[in-house]
């Protein structure tokens, strides 16, 4: 199988549970949904096989072994033969999805971003992109742990905007405080 790759770089994780722990980030490119706040470029890709995606990887990890796949959606593509091939390598295997798409098995942890109906059979952490308007409450009951629960506040690319949905976040969370705040640290601190 060809892989739609996007782009494959080491950073730290700037959101949710593993926030600054160091990542290497495999992006799949394509995604099922178009969400007006997705701020990822993820249309453009190369085609790869594994063993090519493996040895990208390698190449930007350094002494890093955890990766982080992503996309778009990255349950679009990900299947048995990456999985084997990344935990063969010695990597644990992190996955960010919206949810629409059940997971295949042997990936270590999965971070949900849902955006609909969650498809998933399990999640490590829930991470919802929140707008200021309504509530998560459709994923109030979704069984994750106790403080895997997060809410990000929506970046609109507007300093005021983001500032109003900065502060209904943070009461939100006050209420409702099996919920915690995720920040896009990453942006904050500017690296990639």
């Amino acid at each position: 199988m060809k892989y739609r790759v996007n782009e494959i770089f080491r950073s730290l994780q700037g959101e949710g549970f593993w926030t600054g722990t160091s990542m290497v980030f495999l992006r799949l490119s394509g995604c099922n949904l178009e969400c007006s706040f997705c701020d990822t470029s993820h249309q453009s890709y190369t085609e790869m096989s594994v063993d090519e995606v493996l040895a990208a990887v390698n190449a930007a990890a350094g002494q890093c072994r955890r990766i982080c796949i992503t996309g778009g959606e990255p349950l679009l593509q990900l299947e048995e033969s990456l999985i084997s091939a990344l935990h063969a390598g010695g990597y644990k295997i992190h996955v960010e999805t919206n949810g629409t798409v059940p997971a295949p098995e042997g990936i270590d942890w999965i971070t949900c971003s849902p955006k609909g109906a969650i498809k998933l059979q399990r999640a490590d952490e829930l991470k919802v992109v929140f707008t200021g308007a309504g509530v998560p409450l459709p994923y109030q009951k979704y069984p994750v742990p106790e403080g895997r629960r997060f809410l990000q506040p929506c970046d609109t690319g507007n300093p005021a905007r983001n500032a109003e949905i900065l502060a209904a976040t943070l009461d939100y969370i006050s209420l409702h405080p099996e919920w915690r705040l995720s920040l896009q640290t990453h942006k904050l601190i500017g690296v990639r």
